[in-house]
């Protein structure tokens, strides 16, 4: 989380090094600077996903492929959990209110915002794994069912812990 938060400060203008020097205004600079790393994490999170999403959809059309058409709309029912998390993080508040926000965020909520942020960089790799185990029980049609009740199981949780750090922003989390 801080590398996202130094890659923005290390791309700091020039002017906003200078008036970071003005009494008040580098407190100013820091936020922005921290709303500016937020959306970067999210849009990195979303793209994680968009990745998974896009495998979902291919193993959609290889089960259309192979004739195990049955299964297309379990497979649907996963990446319509995934696309509607990737639509809600791009979507997401910033992390850190400006000076004139309606929604104040402190330090301890940022910092519980960054916890969850991390946490679907976990769950885009559990989503990759899930998906590893839908495709190779693409012949097993066994255990099938199970591997695509898994991928939308997590694709669920992901929306989940997405709404809790909602909860957070709008300051009704713990």
């Amino acid at each position: 989380m801080d590398e996202f938060f130094q890659k923005v400060t290390s791309q700091q203008d020039p002017f906003k090094k200078l008036a970071s020097y003005i009494p008040g205004f580098g407190g100013y600079v820091e936020r922005q600077n921290r709303r500016d790393a937020d959306k970067l994490l999210r849009d990195t999170v979303a793209r994680r996903f968009d990745e998974q999403w896009k495998r979902t959809s291919q193993l959609q059309v290889d089960m259309v492929s192979s004739g195990m058409i049955q299964y297309v709309d379990d497979m649907e029912k996963a990446a319509l959990q995934l696309r509607t998390f990737i639509d809600k993080i791009s979507t997401a508040p910033r992390g850190y209110s400006g000076l004139f926000d309606a929604v104040k965020i402190n330090e301890k909520e940022l910092e519980a915002i960054y916890q969850y942020d991390a946490a679907f960089f976990d769950l885009a790799e559990q989503v990759g794994r899930a998906l590893d185990n839908v495709e190779a029980s693409l012949g097993d049609e066994a255990a099938l069912p199970a591997a695509i009740r898994n991928v939308t199981s997590i694709a669920r949780l992901a929306v989940e812990t997405y709404n809790r750090r909602t909860e957070v922003v709008i300051g009704d989390g713990k």
